[in-house]
């Protein structure tokens, strides 16, 4: 492009800066690289979606109506509390109803703004929800049920609470039942069939309340390993199969009142920020075609990953949701919940009370809303050539993918021939492959793992129904602890440095800690010399040793440091780097393997626990 039409005057001397970067870091001409050097820095998101490194006045859009305007990109509500901003929501599931009474009340004294209750086989008993119930503020702090099958005895209940509870505006009074047949039956949860649901909806629709029937709740296409774009293209064909129930007894603007919905919120803050402002967008976009654009605002519940949460590390987790929060917050999220940092575990696994992770959740939004004052400006991600190209991109593909499911039927039908299921588990696969490969970091699962960690007890290691992303590494780490409980020692190999310090320090540091991602202890000798590999090798007691250098002190010596060490007693020969490092070797004094950066991770691991009996 000509510097005279270039609408970033400094455009191409950033592009020659980063060519000269690349070059150098490639080792090539620069005349070598593409014309366009800055696209070999794009990624590439599950859904397809490029990312550029550089959004710049090249990738302005159209400014967007104002926040409670069609298509709502910016917030479905013009007028929201600066003061409130979201409502801070955490979920209460006592098995009784004094108990749960105890927690809301101490919940909404230390913060919470919203109540997300389970009732039934998910908490409180439906019979003692009155108690549970008692001293609340409907009108302050809007009630969310998760009742699965007990829902609408669950919502009789309620709504025998609310007819004796006095407001001057019963509109201020906003509850959610939390019906989500369609959703729960992807999950395989238990949840009402879809005619009760829309029965429950008329009812809902009677009340002098703003009671919303139906959650779409997209959290289950997320917990199963879904993308951005699938979750949310999911949510809407679940929708529009709601919508059209609904339409067949109730006026459309009803049938729209009756939704809302709930999607995941993860650590990568600005694909949540672009996510909930797409929803909307796309919501909107239903909404217009059904003749009904003003209704397209449904509420938005934003719930902090379970896919993303570690049980190895689990500390790690607060700083997870702290940025799943800041992203749901600045995406607009009416509602946001924030799991506990050790949600992945079962309760009292680290020792911690249940009342210190909850108001470790709960200040998580506080801080954010109180000390940050994020809930001052509505959307304040937007005019960000970043934020707005990501919004649109990820809106665009999500509708793409509703269309795919409405073409196979609809929602019921997709879900009926596994085509849902099949979509998802491909991202699912390239995503555990990422995590694997250690493309994806998981941190303090397959990079920078605490070798120090505690085994986990064996209610903590049965699998579960989310998809969690760091879930295989975990599952070496639980072979390992096992080996330790079985042999009062772990799997163990042998680190082999080669040359000074500066040869070996980079590699012995990335095998340790690969070894440590799947349990294994590394033994360091340090720096050693081919005439002390063998002695080190019999003093270690391991059956697999790692030679650790340069390529170049790789061709001097590996191959004799690999016939050392099998003449110690070492079943296993590794060398950290690639296969061309020591091309020139004999078999005989070659190596067993070769650990790089870019290995299949949890195969290598597991291969090597089975080496050693894990």
């Amino acid at each position: 492009m000509p510097i005279a039409s270039e609408p970033v005057p400094d455009y191409a001397a950033w592009r020659k800066g980063v060519a000269g970067v690349l070059a150098k870091a490639r080792r090539v001409d620069v005349a070598e690289l593409p014309e366009e050097p800055e696209k070999l820095l794009e990624e590439q998101t599950y859904d397809g979606l490029t990312i550029a490194p550089l959004y710049t006045r090249r990738d302005e859009r159209p400014e967007l109506p104002l926040p409670g305007e069609y298509p709502f990109v910016r917030g479905r509500d013009a007028t929201r509390d600066v003061h409130r901003g979201w409502y801070v929501s955490a979920f209460i599931g006592a098995a009784d109803g004094a108990a749960a009474n105890r927690e809301i009340l101490a919940a909404l004294d230390n913060g919470i703004s919203a109540l997300w209750l389970g009732a039934g086989e998910r908490g409180v008993p439906v019979a003692e929800l009155p108690a549970a119930l008692s001293g609340l503020l409907f009108e302050l702090a809007p009630l969310t049920l998760a009742a699965g099958e007990a829902v609408s005895a669950a919502a009789q209940q309620v709504f025998a609470v609310l007819d004796g509870y006095q407001v001057a505006d019963r509109t201020d009074i906003r509850v959610a039942l939390g019906a989500a047949p369609l959703t729960s039956r992807f999950a395989g949860a238990a949840d009402i069939e879809l005619a009760e649901a829309i029965a429950l909806a008329g009812q809902a629709v009677q009340r002098p309340e703003a009671v919303r029937a139906i959650t779409v709740d997209g959290t289950v296409f997320h917990d199963a390993g879904a993308s951005d774009a699938q979750e949310l293209g999911a949510a809407v064909a679940a929708g529009l199969s709601y919508l059209r129930a609904l339409a067949e007894g109730q006026d459309i603007a009803d049938a729209f009142e009756q939704l809302e919905f709930r999607f995941a919120a993860t650590d990568d803050q600005f694909a949540t920020i672009a996510k909930f402002r797409a929803a909307r967008q796309l919501w909107a976009r239903v909404a217009h075609v059904c003749g009904a654009p003003a209704f397209g605002e449904a509420p938005q519940h934003a719930v902090t990953s379970a896919a993303m949460m570690t049980q190895r590390d689990p500390w790690v987790n607060m700083l997870r949701t702290t940025l799943a929060a800041f992203g749901a917050g600045v995406g607009g999220a009416d509602t946001v919940t924030v799991l506990p940092f050790d949600s992945a575990l079962p309760p009292g696994e680290l020792g911690v009370s249940k009342s210190f992770a909850d108001r470790m959740a709960r200040n998580t939004q506080l801080l954010l809303l109180e000390e940050s004052h994020l809930g001052h400006v509505q959307d304040p991600g937007a005019g960000s050539w970043y934020v707005e190209d990501l919004t649109a991109a990820l809106a665009a593909k999500a509708w793409e993918f509703m269309q795919e499911l409405e073409a196979a039927g609809g929602y019921l039908a997709a879900l009926d021939s596994g085509l849902l299921a099949e979509r998802i588990a491909a991202t699912r696969s390239a995503r555990d492959a990422d995590v694997a490969h250690r493309k994806t970091a998981v941190t303090g699962v397959n990079e920078f793992p605490n070798p120090a960690e505690q085994p986990l007890s064996e209610a903590a290691r049965q699998p579960g129904q989310v998809v969690r992303y760091g879930a295989a590494f975990e599952a070496l780490r639980n072979r390992a602890d096992a080996y330790l409980a079985a042999n009062g020692v772990r799997p163990r190999a042998l680190l082999v440095p080669l040359g000074t310090v500066a040869e070996h320090n980079v590699r012995v540091t990335f095998i340790a800690n690969l070894l440590a991602s799947g349990g294994i202890e590394s033994i360091n000798p340090g720096p050693l010399a081919v005439a002390g590999i063998g002695t080190a090798a019999t003093e270690s007691g391991a059956t697999i040793a790692v030679l650790c250098g340069s390529d170049k002190r790789y061709a001097e010596q590996a191959g004799p440091a690999a016939e050392q060490l099998r003449a110690a007693g070492i079943d296993t020969v590794l060398l950290a780097g690639a296969e061309k490092a020591v091309a020139d070797l004999s078999a005989a004094q070659r190596p067993d393997g070769y650990l790089a950066a870019r290995i299949d991770a949890v195969a290598a691991l597991s291969d090597l626990l089975e080496r050693v009996g894990a």
